[in-house]
């Protein structure tokens, strides 16, 4: 985890260094920023203080993250797909001009996002 100001600097970095790190580890590399979620207003917690910004909130960090997880890529499209038993899949479209590239990641990128 790197700091949510950060990031974009650490996107810069080259290439090449990613590619060294994961020759390094044996694995896969990705970097993301280290996010907080404030909770909603609720009638515990109804004093007025600030107004929560967007970026702070459940969906827009969730977002964030899948986008720090997929990088070299971009996000196209999403589903959530509700199965009978209340079971949920979420299915995530990636651009389709970075596939040689990220195919080998799938996996990985999966993993992490779930935990």
């Amino acid at each position: 985890f790197v700091p949510s100001r950060n990031i974009k600097g650490y996107h810069k970095t080259p290439p090449r260094l990613i590619r060294e790190l994961e020759k390094k580890f044996a694995r896969h590399v990705i970097i993301i920023a280290q996010r907080r979620i404030l909770p909603k207003d609720s009638r515990k917690n109804r004093t007025p203080k600030q107004k929560r910004p967007r970026s702070r909130t459940l969906t827009a960090v969730h977002d964030a993250i899948l986008e720090d997880v997929v990088y070299p890529t971009d996000v196209v499209g999403r589903r959530t797909r509700v199965s009978v038993d209340g079971a949920k899949l979420y299915k995530v479209y990636l651009n389709r001009r970075d596939k040689d590239l990220v195919e080998g990641k799938l996996e990985s990128f999966t993993s992490v996002y779930k935990k």
